[in-house]
């Protein structure tokens, strides 16, 4: 909406006084080069594709052949070459996944648990084989993209529900389980992701007995998923909070035990409050599962710094930087966007009419 008064304060703080309109020039004007600067590198003095070997060494823009070719690496990381047909299938079946999911007619607890439990069969059943004539592919080989979105993906579909049952726990009236979440809780939110990752893949080995001690990459989403499931904890707990004290009195009015009034008029409310907080929160996560390159798992990223190692690739990483961050800017302004779909749809922060 237009906002003359807006307008006019703006403008008098921008072009209000001498000082303030020389400011302001040299803000745009140094803008306006660097927007300039970034366009003939990226795009004028650029190469596209090398006609023959050592081409990128005669421009002084970005060599984005690097792109083209090293982008298996990049998008399938040590996953065998032969097969990565299945990476991409696998890639799609978690985006499909996404979509089904973020569509209303899916929006039952049975429908929604049919599409994750038979995304979760097929993207395993690509990616690891060793069924219906697909040869066997372990996790220590999965990489690349289809890696972090099996692993983002992994992390929301458990940690959803298990912080549901932490926000529900953490206002318990028993007192054992109020304090034993609590406790986890608070532990979990005073430690960095860097710090779970690395104890899950690999101190858990000395401290698990061997029929509990999974292979390396489910003992990473684990980790990941209790440590979203704890912040995400407390974004539900900040919507319960939200819902009036005379919802409770009036579900305990209509003789509603304990589990149908948190889980037909308490949570439905809460989760509606705490949606922007949860888009959030997902997005979040997801940037954050570039951590995993610290325990040698070949992650977008870490599959992003393998695609410049080579002695003809080194001087160009930032091209391959550029190409992995579209990638998660790709993915976090989609789900942002969702968000603010479902916002707007929901009528979150708008006042009812």
């Amino acid at each position: 909406m237009n906002n003359p008064a807006a307008h006019s304060s703006l403008r008098k703080q921008l072009f209000g006084t001498p000082g303030n309109t020389l400011i302001t020039v040299l803000f745009f004007a140094l803008i306006a080069l660097a927007i300039g600067y970034m366009t003939r590198w990226a795009f004028i003095d650029s190469m596209w594709t090398e006609v023959k070997e050592g081409d990128c060494g005669t421009v002084t823009g970005a060599c984005w052949a690097v792109i083209k070719a090293r982008y298996r690496l990049i998008l399938f990381g040590l996953y065998p070459f032969e097969e990565h047909w299945r990476s991409a299938l696998a890639c799609a079946v978690a985006l499909g996944v996404v979509a089904l999911s973020c569509m209303p007619f899916s929006w039952t607890a049975r429908r929604l648990t049919v599409i994750w439990l038979s995304g979760a069969v097929l993207f395993i059943l690509l990616m690891r084989g060793g069924l219906l004539g697909l040869p066997l592919v372990t996790t220590d080989k999965w990489g690349g993209l289809a890696l972090t979105l099996y692993v983002y993906l992994a992390t929301v579909i458990i940690g959803v529900p298990l912080g549901i049952l932490f926000a529900l726990a953490r206002q318990s009236d028993l007192p054992a389980i109020r304090y034993v979440i609590t406790l986890l809780i608070d532990f979990m939110r005073s430690i960095p992701i860097l710090t779970v990752v690395f104890c899950a893949a690999l101190f858990a080995p000395f401290i698990l007995p061997g029929w509990l001690n999974p292979e390396t990459l489910y003992r990473v989403i684990a980790g990941f998923s209790v440590f979203f499931a704890c912040y995400y904890a407390m974004i539900v707990t900040g919507g319960m909070q939200a819902v009036s004290p005379g919802q409770y009195d009036a579900a305990a009015a209509l003789g509603l035990g304990y589990w149908h009034c948190r889980f037909l008029i308490v949570l439905p409310q809460a989760l509606r409050t705490a949606l922007p907080a949860t888009i959030n929160h997902m997005v979040i996560t997801l940037k954050e599962t570039s951590v995993l390159i610290i325990v040698g798992m070949f992650e977008l990223t870490a599959s992003g710094n393998a695609a410049f190692q080579t002695g003809k690739w080194q001087e160009y990483y930032i091209e391959v930087y550029i190409f992995v961050s579209l990638i998660y800017f790709t993915l976090s302004f989609t789900l942002s966007r969702y968000g603010a779909y479902l916002e707007r749809k929901m009528r979150v922060g708008y006042a009812s009419h």
